[in-house]
């Protein structure tokens, strides 16, 4: 829950109102207060068919770049050394700066604001 309210704090606006919640059959995302809190912002629901990857293929690419890109190329001294180098990259490189083929090669930060002002191609 903390993570999607934070993800909803700081992503979410009126104009990602066809935005869609993907996930694998855990749990936690089936709780009532996950599944509530995605309809209550008018989030669409997917979930991945049990034992099928490929259901979950961005989820997938993400980690995949995560660890390429950040993960092996580090050295973590500490917990809190990983979680801040990991977060910084999400935050500041992967959301913000990273260019998305699924956006046209724009940045997700570019493709909300073009979004926002409705003249995505």
């Amino acid at each position: 829950m903390n993570a999607l309210d934070k993800a909803i704090e700081n992503r979410w606006s009126e104009s990602t109102h066809e935005l869609v919640h993907h996930s694998d059959q855990g749990v936690q995302y089936a709780s009532h207060d996950y599944v509530d809190c995605l309809k209550e912002h008018n989030i669409q629901i997917s979930m991945s068919r049990k034992g099928n990857p490929y259901d979950n293929a961005f989820a997938e690419s993400f980690m995949k770049t995560l660890k390429v890109e950040e993960v092996y190329l580090n050295e973590y001294g500490t917990f809190e050394d990983a979680y801040r180098n990991i977060w910084r990259f999400i935050e500041t490189v992967y959301n913000k700066k990273r260019l998305h083929s699924a956006l046209g090669y724009r940045s997700p930060e570019q493709f909300e604001v073009e979004l926002a002002l409705n003249t995505v191609a």
